[in-house]
């Protein structure tokens, strides 16, 4: 079904391979994209966050359980926010 694809790594220029499995688990998870790097500048990306490091993380009061938690966005007033137990409990359903 798949096949092997080579790619151009958009940061180092480099080719690297879109493995048929990679390719699975991509349709699988849902992803519309292909990777753009390379599994060295994926790496390096992620280490860094592109250029800012950490994330900035919010304070935030989950709209469930009433538990503070901290979340990676800027929390709204329009728009309900969980912490990481009751994510994972709505995302199960």
């Amino acid at each position: 079904m798949y096949t092997d694809k080579t790619l151009v790594c958009k940061d180092c220029g480099q080719e690297f391979v879109f493995s048929a499995g990679e390719q699975e688990f991509y349709a699988e998870k849902g992803f519309e994209h292909e990777p753009q790097r390379c599994r060295d500048c994926r790496a390096k990306f992620k280490a860094n966050r592109g250029e800012g490091g950490a994330r900035q993380m919010y304070d935030a009061t989950c709209a469930n359980c009433g538990a503070a938690c901290k979340v990676p966005f800027q929390p709204h007033d329009d728009r309900p926010v969980y912490c990481s137990e009751c994510f994972r409990n709505r995302s199960a359903q």
